[in-house]
């Protein structure tokens, strides 16, 4: 079994077993209308379908596996990688304050899109762009309007 298989079986049942634990929370409040159980209910039913996800696909993938060449070379740790993108992370944080969470994110995103893979040509770069724009407004969106989560707006921007 591959990596990616064992996993995504290990969070997917990890996931249910949790997700199955949050219905025995108490029921919400006549103040509130939402329980104690429903933040983590979302987080654990996306994780539970991202590890469906990520099972389906290691599965697909070993069906269509073909036998590894002895030529080929397995390439080892890329600390640098790690390292650098917990300072764009620790960088991100740091701006969040000052730039808000909008343009800090876009920013964050669009950063770290070309140092995990460099776009090719202008075509990826504008799909970097895009993603990178997609990504802040969603989660903005998703967290100040649908979740009502205060989210920080900049010292600098006001924004």
């Amino acid at each position: 079994m591959s990596r990616d298989l064992i996993t995504g079986l290990v969070c997917l049942a990890g996931s249910v077993v949790l997700l199955a634990l949050t219905y025995n929370l108490p029921g919400p409040s006549l103040l509130v209308p939402i329980g104690p159980g429903f933040y983590p209910r979302i987080i654990l039913g996306i994780t539970a379908l991202l590890a469906g996800a990520l099972v389906v696909q290691a599965w697909l993938a070993r069906r269509r596996a073909q036998p590894a060449s002895s030529t080929s070379e397995a390439k080892g740790p890329n600390y640098a990688l790690v390292l650098t993108s917990f300072t764009v992370f620790g960088i991100y944080v740091a701006l969040l304050p000052l730039l808000g969470f909008r343009l800090a994110t876009f920013a964050f995103v669009l950063a770290l899109q070309p140092l995990l893979e460099r776009p090719r040509d202008a075509k990826g770069w504008t799909i970097a762009v895009a993603v990178a724009l997609i990504t802040a407004i969603a989660t903005f969106h998703l967290f100040q309007d649908y979740l009502s989560v205060l989210l920080p707006r900049g010292r600098w921007t006001g924004f």
